[in-house]
């Protein structure tokens, strides 16, 4: 794609609130591979390199290809970057993070920072604040059922 001149990364968060125990959430969302369980958008998650690389298929048969950057147990979360999808950005990097909040369940943290690549800024930010928002919305559902 052609270069709309920016090199700046700029980056986006979505949150959901919820009201069950960090502890459950994490069990639903931080395997690396558990993203079918969840996200009905992604229907195939199968990992390699030793659980680090994860080749993820979406509704439509497309494949995004995911590297495991960093995982911690103990704070509920992990970083991953894209090694190869359809998005119009490059330089990705995500945190999806679960946070404890006591008696009033959780909160799950999605963020993403990217370069733009052929597209303003706005519009790659709109991509991701979509996909995470709509993510969580589906997580929402599935800690409800």
């Amino acid at each position: 794609m052609a270069s709309t001149g920016t090199t700046n990364s700029t980056s986006t968060t979505i949150t959901l609130d919820t009201p069950h125990p960090a502890d459950r959430v994490w069990q639903v969302i931080g395997g690396f591979g558990s993203l079918p369980d969840w996200l009905p958008y992604i229907t195939d998650s199968r990992l390699g390199e030793g659980g680090r690389l994860r080749t993820l298929t979406n509704a439509d048969g497309g494949v995004i290809v995911e590297r495991l950057e960093a995982f911690d147990e103990a704070d509920r979360s992990y970083r991953y970057s894209i090694a190869r999808a359809p998005f119009p950005v490059t330089g990705y990097l995500s945190t999806l993070r679960v946070l404890d909040r006591g008696a009033d369940g959780a909160r799950v943290e999605w963020s993403g920072t990217f370069t733009p690549d052929g597209v303003s800024e706005s519009e790659a930010k709109a991509l991701f604040e979509g996909i995470y928002r709509d993510g969580l919305a589906a997580l929402a559902g599935t800690l409800d059922a």
